[in-house]
């Protein structure tokens, strides 16, 4: 199933942000869905879930973010003069753009990994955007943050850090589960590029922000979220990061918090062992806000 590709120009700095629809709907759609991938790869790797959400009558839009994929300026990984706060900003801006296109049709931003952590600072001053939110693959970042300041010296860096206690075959077994799935992503000239330090840096520097509770606070309380994640992820502390997430949001007066947990599942549960169960539960959790 082809996408359609467009782009439009990041407010924060000028920087050319590429897009991608999938729209083979076959009756009148229910909503639309909005997706920020996470770092080192980009919005095409969601085409199969974006058919599932088109068989299921949800429009869908991703970008690929600045320094990723089509949207990459120079290297992998270069967020460009306004930083990780910018692409923050492109997807409070792609969402606005989105809203306006499709007029009342329900919107809902489905954010993994890095795009979840986006995803969480986005809503904070722009929670009117979404008529809900979908976090895979995300954690507590200050506490992520926290534990990777102690990582020793001699650690290993980048994505593969966190290839710890797995099987190490290629580097990537904390992705999935499903080898098929992992070679693919290791074969993808676009994902797992070596991270530079500086966006690590960028990324985590909202960290503190998002555990604030007087920031947390300024989500709209009827705005329902849903956390979902493998308890095997390395980001998700075996659950206890993502039940902490849910926590915070709850306290922070938002009536609606979901967190859903998959028994041994990796980090990217759309790319698991059992992705058509994490697809389903996803496609209700979907529909049955969007009626």
């Amino acid at each position: 199933m082809s996408a359609s590709i467009a782009s439009f120009l990041s407010a924060a700095d000028g920087t050319r942000v590429v897009t991608q629809a999938w729209s083979a709907l076959s009756r009148s759609p229910a909503g639309v869905v909005q997706i920020a991938h996470g770092l080192a790869e980009h919005g095409a790797r969601y085409a199969r879930f974006a058919k599932a959400l088109n068989d299921a009558g949800f429009l869908v839009h991703a970008v690929d973010h600045r320094g990723h994929g089509r949207s990459t300026n120079g290297r992998f990984g270069d967020f460009g003069p306004a930083g990780f706060g910018g692409l923050v900003a492109d997807v409070a801006q792609f969402g606005a753009l989105l809203r306006q296109q499709h007029g009342g049709l329900p919107l809902f931003l489905f954010g993994h990994s890095m795009g979840s952590f986006a995803a969480q600072a986005a809503i904070v001053d722009h929670s009117s955007t979404w008529s809900g939110v979908v976090l895979s693959g995300s954690t507590a970042l200050d506490m992520l943050a926290a534990a990777m300041a102690q990582a020793p010296a001699d650690a290993p860096k980048g994505l593969e850090a966190f290839n710890a206690g797995f099987e190490p075959r290629t580097g990537y077994e904390w992705l999935s589960r499903d080898e098929a799935e992992v070679d693919a992503y290791v074969a993808d000239p676009w994902c797992g590029w070596e991270v530079p330090d500086e966006v690590i840096a960028s990324l985590l520097e909202p960290a503190p922000r998002l555990a604030d509770p007087g920031r947390l606070a300024r989500i709209r309380s009827d705005l329902p979220i849903l956390i979902a994640s493998g308890d095997a992820d390395p980001l998700a502390g075996g659950g206890a990061l993502v039940e902490l997430l849910g926590q915070r949001y709850r306290e922070a007066g938002i009536a609606d918090v979901a967190v859903k947990l998959y028994p041994a599942a990796r980090h990217e549960i759309l790319n698991e062992t059992h992705r058509a169960e994490v697809t389903a539960d996803l496609l209700t959790w979907l529909q049955a806000h969007a009626a």
